[in-house]
């Protein structure tokens, strides 16, 4: 799809004063996750989705049928992102294209002066996502990555817990994301073309809730004193497995496993030195916290999703857009350049490279 948006090299225009009327939501990319997002749309007041943009046209206008609501305006389908970027009905996009191809229509968005909610990772390295962020302050356009986890009603609990001392001295964190795929080295998950490979499909999760936890627990991430990565590649040259550990020092580590070729519990464990937060079966997307003393008694606190678990993260976008912001404080700028650093160290260290690495070398 990048082969459609044009550079355009004008002047930035100011940005667009937005009512608390309807907000008006573009998708681009029609798949699976897009789905989650529209339904959460649908079900939300005050925002709608208008359009919908995909290289087949079959499928955006399926996509644009199945979210049509009755007695509202029908979901136009493009083939032409161009196109729906020039729409002035269109107060926000969302990117949810395979996150190697995030970067081309992020910036056509920003450019155009659409608030932006690009799924994670918001792109494959550092220096991609240093430009975006440039953009969005050059545009004054919204721009936050997707990490709906960190909106979750757990995930608020959990930092509670944290900020309150129940766990002591923090001494660690375990955690893993795994799920077999089938081989094919053509599809988003194992090509490098697309950018595929485990770690930032889902080891973003497992990066993201450490740097939750330490913000909550201690005030700031410390700087990694040490890395260590071991890793399993697939035939195409990605991630097929990732052992790694982020040392901050004083035995403060954070030790996870991601994989695309085999199984997990895909828990999470925040331990400490009086007892440890447990986060069971799929952690990032969790409704119960578990809380296991060293002395005393467990407890155990249910804090299932509103909608699909997008809502919040759906709200803060909008939030943001209609009060001029360019970030959140959720999901800040820094925050995904953090990610993105460790990412890239991560790569080089298990020896993986996209085609398009040495376009955008770090700025130095």
């Amino acid at each position: 799809m990048a082969a459609h948006f044009r550079r355009s090299r004008d002047r930035p225009a100011a940005p667009r004063p937005m009512s608390a009327s309807t907000f008006q939501w573009a998708v681009i990319g029609p798949g699976a996750i897009a789905h989650r997002f529209a339904d959460a749309v649908a079900r939300l007041d005050g925002c709608r989705l208008h359009a919908v943009c995909g290289r087949d046209a079959h499928r955006a206008q399926q996509f644009a049928e199945r979210w049509s609501a009755p007695g509202e305006p029908a979901v136009l389908a493009h083939t032409d992102p161009a196109a729906l970027l020039a729409d002035p009905a269109i107060d926000g996009v969302y990117v949810a294209t395979p996150h190697g191809q995030h970067y081309e229509p992020v910036l056509a968005a920003l450019r155009a002066g659409k608030a932006v909610l690009c799924e994670k990772s918001l792109v494959p390295n550092q220096e991609m996502g240093r430009r975006l962020v440039e953009a969005a302050r050059t545009h004054r356009s919204f721009l936050m990555e997707a990490v709906w986890t960190r909106f979750l009603p757990a995930y608020q609990a959990l930092a509670a817990w944290l900020r309150d001392g129940r766990l002591g001295a923090l001494h660690g964190l375990q955690s893993s994301f795994c799920f077999p795929a089938p081989y094919d080295p053509d599809s988003r998950i194992f090509s490098p073309a697309l950018a595929g490979g485990a770690l930032l499909d889902v080891g973003i999760y497992n990066m993201t809730a450490t740097r939750w936890v330490l913000q909550h627990a201690l005030g700031e991430v410390p700087p990694l004193v040490d890395l260590q990565v071991r890793a399993r590649l697939a035939p195409t040259g990605v991630d097929a497995r990732l052992a790694v550990m982020l040392d901050f020092g004083d035995g403060l580590v954070s030790q996870f496993h991601c994989a695309v070729d085999s199984f997990a519990p895909n828990t999470m464990q925040v331990l400490g030195a009086a007892g440890a937060i447990v986060l069971p079966e799929t952690f990032w997307e969790a409704t119960r916290l578990q809380w296991l003393p060293a002395r005393g008694t467990a407890e155990t606190i249910e804090r299932p999703f509103e909608i699909n678990g997008f809502e919040n993260e759906i709200r803060e976008a909008m939030r943001c857009a209609r009060a001029g912001e360019i970030e959140s404080p959720v999901v800040p700028h820094a925050e995904t350049l953090a990610v993105l650093g460790w990412m890239d160290r991560i790569r080089a260290l298990a020896g993986v490279r996209y085609p398009f690495d040495d376009d955008f070398p770090p700025t130095r």
